[in-house]
């Protein structure tokens, strides 16, 4: 019985991805060609990557090129953090298997049938894991979207749904909020902020005071300072996370508990809501994912070439 996804012996591309290429000590003799992010390529690994072909500039090429590939995904490797555990290697494992239609203790026996080493297979299985995470990671780092792409992509793709009658508009929450906005320093300690935003909150809800008022008085934030604490109407995701998450789970009407942003500390108050135009961003979404699938199908086919992108790679006479 011949098994799905077994292999006898590893595939020599990928067993050469694990070969340490770096020696530990560089005699002052040997001839440096290359580096790699700094690592020198002896002369010495070039003739031992050529083995019997001829030693000609072409094949020279060739043995370096695959050389500083090797040296490519090895510290990729090392610079991806990726660990593969042995609970991720037991579910391959039991994929393997029912895929084939056999128990566990069934495919054993036929690995050893086979004479396919246990121990050997799941470290295939492992490698295995381990490439296609750091192959991953590495074409996410290669992917380069910017906000021209994706307008100029964007407009186009409304533009051919409007010629086609298909356009849909798309709506989200718009929420209309005032702040007062205290930011710290090394006299108002967060500490001290906070007490003052709950005192300035307390005076607010008991009507010592308005919340206009207290925020042309005390808002750090000027602008909106002078409007009263008014933002006007927006999404959102048009604020950093914290205050998007207040803005989301305020009740309209109710001044919140100060808390803090990466600006300082806050209160706020959605003052109203509503339905918002969101079709423009979803056509700019959907020409974001476009492009990045795009460029993600193109960097998969041959994803250490984005490796040899990013890297520092002299070639020396």
């Amino acid at each position: 019985m011949k098994l799905t996804c077994i292999n006898r012996k590893f595939i020599s591309s990928l067993a050469l991805l694990f070969t340490i290429l770096m020696p530990l000590h560089t005699s002052a003799a040997e001839k440096v060609v290359a580096t790699v992010n700094g690592y020198p390529i002896l002369a010495s690994q070039v003739k031992k990557e050529l083995g019997r072909k001829a030693d000609n500039a072409a094949n020279r090429q060739k043995a370096l090129d695959g050389i500083i590939d090797d040296i490519l995904v090895q510290q990729a490797i090392q610079e991806s953090g990726v660990r593969i555990s042995s609970a991720q290697v037991d579910k391959v494992f039991q994929s393997v298997a029912e895929s084939n239609g056999l128990t566990w203790g069934q495919l054993l026996d036929v690995l050893d049938y086979q004479g396919v080493n246990y121990h050997e297979y799941r470290n295939q299985i492992a490698h295995q894991l381990l490439m296609n995470e750091v192959r991953q990671q590495n074409i996410g780092k290669s992917i380069d979207v910017t906000r021209e792409q994706v307008e100029t992509l964007g407009s186009d793709l409304q533009k051919q749904a409007e010629k086609r009658g298909t356009v849909k508009k798309h709506t989200a929450p718009e929420y209309r909020v005032r702040h007062i906005l205290l930011k710290t320093n090394p006299i108002l300690t967060d500490a001290k902020a906070k007490a003052e935003l709950s005192k300035i909150r307390a005076d607010i809800l008991a009507k010592k005071t308005t919340f206009e008022a207290a925020a042309k008085a005390n808002s750090k934030d000027y602008l909106s300072g002078d409007k009263g604490g008014d933002l006007g109407f927006a999404f959102p995701e048009n604020y950093v996370p914290e205050f998007a998450k207040m803005v989301r789970s305020s009740k309209t009407g109710t001044i919140t508990q100060p808390f803090k942003t990466e600006y300082g500390w806050h209160i706020l108050e959605v003052t109203d809501t509503r339905k918002g135009d969101k079709t423009d961003d979803f056509y700019r979404q959907k020409a974001y994912e476009q492009i990045v699938n795009k460029q993600a199908q193109a960097e998969s086919k041959n994803w250490v070439s984005g490796l040899r992108k990013r890297a520092q790679i002299k070639i020396l006479n």
